[in-house]
């Protein structure tokens, strides 16, 4: 069973309260989150509630300092990421409503433009697994989590000026 600690101040300090599902807006529980405990399982974390904003993956261990890795403000709300134990496909899109180039991907691609000559991925459709996908190649830069389902727009995600250009499974390594 997946397990996440939040706590309000810095170094584990403060009140906390533990989640084990998605958590859409933790102003409910505590008036700030400035470092977590991810006990078991992968969650992905967001500087704004409602599952917006910034996103930033987080797999086993402690975060003591929400600046550690790379958020700038509290964190807002939480998403549970189930292990995957099926095959992992999606389809790209150069253009918005699943039109222009598309490609299938059934693994990690470190740099999408150069692998299909693609000028840019602006929706997708997720059949199977769980993926990040990276403004950068290399799976560097802010980052969006994709689960199973159609993304007509990724501008529409809260991530207007955002281009895709890596895109990563989540294995069953959490």
């Amino acid at each position: 069973m997946s397990k996440i600690i939040f706590y309000e101040e810095r170094n584990f300090k403060g009140r906390h309260h533990e989640f084990m599902s998605d958590c859409p807006d933790m102003s409910s529980f505590l008036s700030r989150c400035l470092s977590c405990r991810v006990e078991s399982g992968c969650f992905v974390v967001y500087d704004q509630p409602d599952f917006l904003g910034n996103q930033y993956f987080l797999r086993r261990g402690e975060y003591s300092d929400h600046t550690s890795f790379g958020m700038r403000d509290s964190i807002r709300s939480c998403r549970l990421i189930p292990q995957n134990q099926s095959s992992f496909r999606m389809q790209i899109f150069e253009r918005e409503n699943f039109l222009g180039q598309s490609h299938e991907l059934v693994d990690d691609c470190e740099n999408i433009m150069e692998r299909f000559r693609m000028s840019d991925c602006q929706s997708c459709r997720v059949m199977d697994g769980h993926w990040l996908m990276y403004e950068q190649p290399g799976f560097r830069g802010r980052m969006m989590y994709l689960r199973p389902g159609e993304y007509r727009s990724i501008r529409e995600l809260g991530q207007s000026s955002m281009r895709l250009s890596s895109v990563r499974r989540i294995l069953d390594s959490c």
